[in-house]
């Protein structure tokens, strides 16, 4: 029997790689439709590709923010990919008059104007050594943004591109990662099956 994982539509991702990627693991990827099923859900995924203030426009017009502070907080099992990492933070750069859902005490900022951006490519991810979920290895990033540092409270991973910045965190069920998982090769897949098997449903 597969797992059924919820994914929210923030409006602004590429959601057939996401399923796919699930798909291949034995998991049943569907959309959340009402802010009970992001509540509810076992597994739930926060994509995203694009703009802060698109996504976040996005999520509140469904009802979803309540829901997802809620989970997140709980530390019930739930993954934030690339821009969905940056949706747990209070504000971003990108989007300086628009609230993050602010699970994350930290302010999204941009890479310095010396570099090229977006980061696109692989690049080296370099976690804590008491990290549940994350290895190290390479993975495929596409980001202009990015939370500098890791935040207390968390356990995290950490990636150079002009100087260091948080490339994932994770706290209880909760797994954020700014590389896409989906798209990093054998090393992204074997890190969805660990968040797969190491959470469990709702008791």
């Amino acid at each position: 029997m597969s797992t059924d994982v919820v994914i929210v539509p923030t409006g602004t991702a590429n959601i057939a790689s996401v399923n796919a990627a699930f798909r291949r693991l034995d998991a049943e990827p569907k959309p959340a439709e009402s802010p009970d099923d992001v509540g509810d859900a076992d597994y739930l995924v926060l994509p995203g590709v694009g703009a802060f203030g698109a996504a976040m426009g996005r999520i509140d017009e469904q009802g979803f923010r309540e829901s997802l502070v809620d989970r997140i907080e709980e530390g019930r099992p739930t993954l934030a990919i690339c821009l969905g990492m940056q949706l747990l933070g209070e504000k971003s750069d990108e989007s300086p008059q628009v609230s993050g859902l602010g699970a994350v005490p930290e302010r999204v900022t941009r890479f310095p104007q010396n570099l090229t951006v977006p980061q696109l490519g692989w690049n080296r991810v370099t976690p804590d050594s008491t990290s549940r979920f994350l290895e190290s290895g390479w993975a495929y990033f596409a980001n202009s943004y990015k939370f500098e540092t890791v935040p207390d409270g968390w356990i995290g991973a950490r990636t150079e591109y002009g100087g260091e910045f948080a490339s994932a965190i994770e706290r209880g069920n909760v797994l954020a990662c700014q590389f896409h998982p989906e798209l990093s090769g054998a090393w992204g897949a074997d890190l969805l099956r660990r968040w797969l098997d190491g959470t469990g449903s709702r008791s």
